[in-house]
């Protein structure tokens, strides 16, 4: 049996999954929301009442259960191997809180929530930054004062890193060619979105940075900026910091825009001639072709791009409008291809395209999932 409860804690919802870690298979999986919330308005009071729903939900699919494992979103330097939960690594994982503070704490919480419902079982984390430890100095370190970047860990940590290992791999299997010859650029595009130049099998760059604020156009999450923005509204704007922080992080991007983060509505005001809507989408979709030709000259050329996640696999529109015109560059869409709405694994680009693109679906479950039994399986 390789059977594991995938725990994903956020700060006002619970996602999880059981998945059979040899077969691939999900065996259940959901999400409970609204967390802290009114329960007479639907809500859950707290994480350990999640929690407590979830092995509800579950009941018989807990059976056989081999590991607990974690989503941690920020591992800092130290953090890059799927590792077994003790109060050390919570103490440290707690430290890392100031360079992921949307994400650590609640990741923190469920682990703690977890490990007192389920004491007998290991617990595992493993790190969205994990994948990305060894990025080439060039591609790791920002062009700040030296001895401040090294003093306060500031480096490019890179996001989405399971996600980026799992399709990157999956794309070699498609293609059946060993994942040592290609050259690929993985696009993980959701409400977060990233973007990774991996040659041979080794990440060289990606667009996330000390924290999952850089890079691409989110959902609610800015990307890219000049960081001259934040002193100008801090000195003459008078807003503090804080307020700073929450609406790049949480007002900015796609909603910050055109007020909205779904692209099927965003699609729809856009047809309507709504000119916010066309405005923030024309911005997404001019941040990534950017980044496509930046990695594209990272790596020389791309043997293959892939397309992932929620609008990376779905929205055919963003693929199309991504990759127009690069026919110079080796790139070449098949139309059709591209519009079928086939959730497997599939090829859409043209027969004669020098770059493959692929959309892979992604499954972190499934990815964390064998990382906890590996580590298990160590212990035995």
């Amino acid at each position: 049996m390789s059977r594991v409860l995938v725990v994903n804690s956020g700060s006002s919802s619970l996602k999880y999954a059981v998945v059979e870690a040899d077969s691939g298979s999900t065996v259940a999986d959901g999400i409970v929301e609204r967390i802290g919330e009114s329960v007479d308005e639907g809500g859950v009071a707290d994480h350990a009442a999640a929690l407590q729903t979830v092995f509800d939900e579950l009941a018989d699919d807990m059976a056989g259960l081999v590991a607990v494992g974690h989503r941690v979103v920020h591992g800092g330097p130290d953090l890059y191997q799927p590792t077994l939960v003790d109060e050390a690594l919570t103490a440290k994982i707690k430290e890392l809180s100031p360079l992921a503070p949307l994400h650590n704490p609640p990741a923190l919480l469920g682990i703690e929530v977890a490990r007192e419902a389920l004491p007998d079982l290991p617990h595992v984390a493993v790190f969205d930054t994990a994948y990305f430890h060894d990025l080439p100095p060039a591609a790791a370190t920002y062009a700040i004062d030296r001895d401040i970047a090294t003093r306060w860990h500031i480096r490019r940590y890179g996001f989405h890193g399971t996600s980026h290992q799992y399709v990157s791999q999956q794309a070699a299997e498609f293609l059946d060619v060993p994942l040592g010859s290609l050259r690929q650029i993985v696009l993980h595009l959701g409400n977060g979105a990233s973007a990774s130049a991996i040659d041979g099998g080794r990440p060289v760059d990606t667009s996330m940075g000390l924290t999952p604020m850089e890079g691409l156009v989110m959902g609610t999450r800015s990307g890219d900026i000049d960081p001259g923005i934040i002193t100008y509204l801090w000195r003459t704007a008078n807003m503090s910091v804080g307020d700073i922080e929450s609406m790049l992080n949480r007002r900015a991007g796609m909603l910050g825009l055109g007020g909205e983060i779904d692209f099927r509505v965003v699609h729809k005001r856009i047809e309507s001639g709504d000119a916010a809507a066309q405005l923030a989408y024309d911005v997404y979709i001019h941040r990534l072709r950017k980044y496509i030709g930046a990695y594209l000259a990272v790596l020389g050329s791309a043997d293959v791009i892939t397309f992932t996640a929620g609008v990376g696999e779905n929205d055919s529109r963003v693929r199309r409008d991504a990759l127009s015109g690069m026919t110079a560059l080796g790139v070449e869409l098949d139309e059709q291809r591209n519009a079928d709405g086939a959730k497997e694994a599939r090829r859409i680009s043209t027969d004669r395209s020098a770059t493959t693109v692929l959309v892979i679906p992604t499954d972190e479950e499934l990815a964390i999932a064998r990382a906890c039994v590996s580590v298990v399986t160590a212990l035995a």
